[in-house]
């Protein structure tokens, strides 16, 4: 039941951001493949741009790894947080506009 409520949660985040839901990524023992190594070559082969998982928790010690960040977003849907792999530099930094 669980992991029909997380199929539930993710997509209608993926909804609600503006992504197009591609697939979804279930951890099965009988994988071969280690479930981080499964998840980024399915990101890679869907030339994803973001990834929504549950939590942090679904990962090795509940931390997001960097390694996936650094290929794409990373979303969680409890919290709701973004791990951007792009990170934008403030407004107040960015020199001004010049005018034509």
């Amino acid at each position: 039941m669980a992991q029909l409520w997380d199929q539930g949660q993710i997509r209608k985040l993926a909804t609600r951001l503006g992504y197009d839901f591609s697939d979804m990524v279930i951890y099965d023992p009988k994988f071969e493949r280690p479930p981080l190594a499964r998840l980024r070559a399915q990101a890679t082969r869907l030339d994803a741009e973001a990834v929504i998982v549950p939590s942090a928790e679904h990962f090795e010690d509940g931390r997001i790894p960097g390694s996936l960040v650094r290929q794409l977003d990373v979303i969680t849907v409890s919290p709701e947080e973004t791990y951007a792999r792009r990170a934008i530099s403030p407004l107040s930094v960015l020199p001004p506009v010049k005018g034509n």
